[in-house]
C-alpha cells in the first residue's frame, strides 16, 4: 500500500491500481479466484513483456566492469527501480545475464506505446 493516505483509501476502494506508476505491474489487471469454501483471493494477472524490437530506443549502453541494472536504469531513466525497462528493451529472461559480459550492448528503450526515440 501507499504512504499517501488518499491513495491508500482509493486502493482499498478499488479505484486505483495497487502498484506505483513506475512498477512493471502498474497496468496489469487483477482478477479474483473463489475457492469452493467461498473464500475469494485477488491476484495480479500475468504480465507479458513487450517485444523489444517494437520499443522505441533512446540510447545504447555498453556494459563495463561493475555495471548493474539498477545503476544503468538510474543513468538513463533517473530511477533505479526502472531496471525492468532495460530488461524489456533487451528481451531479458534472466536480468543478470545483461551485465554479465563486458562489452555487451544494451538497448535503452521507451515504454510500450511511446513512439520515437
Amino acid at each position: 500500500m501507499s504512504s499517501d493516505p488518499a491513495r491508500t483509501l482509493a486502493q482499498l476502494a478499488g479505484k486505483a491500481p495497487a502498484f506505483a506508476p513506475e512498477s512493471r505491474y502498474h497496468t496489469v489487471p487483477t482478477a479474483q479466484y473463489t475457492f469452493a469454501d467461498g473464500r475469494t483471493v485477488t491476484y495480479v494477472r500475468r504480465r507479458f513483456a513487450p517485444e523489444a524490437g517494437r520499443l522505441g530506443v533512446i540510447a545504447e549502453h555498453t556494459v563495463t566492469q561493475g555495471d548493474r541494472l539498477d545503476r544503468i536504469a538510474y543513468t538513463y531513466y533517473g530511477n533505479a527501480e526502472l531496471f525492468w525497462r532495460v530488461c524489456d528493451g533487451n528481451d531479458a529472461v534472466r536480468p543478470d545475464d545483461l551485465v554479465e559480459e563486458i562489452g555487451t550492448r544494451l538497448r535503452i528503450a521507451l515504454p510500450p506505446g511511446v513512439p520515437g526515440g
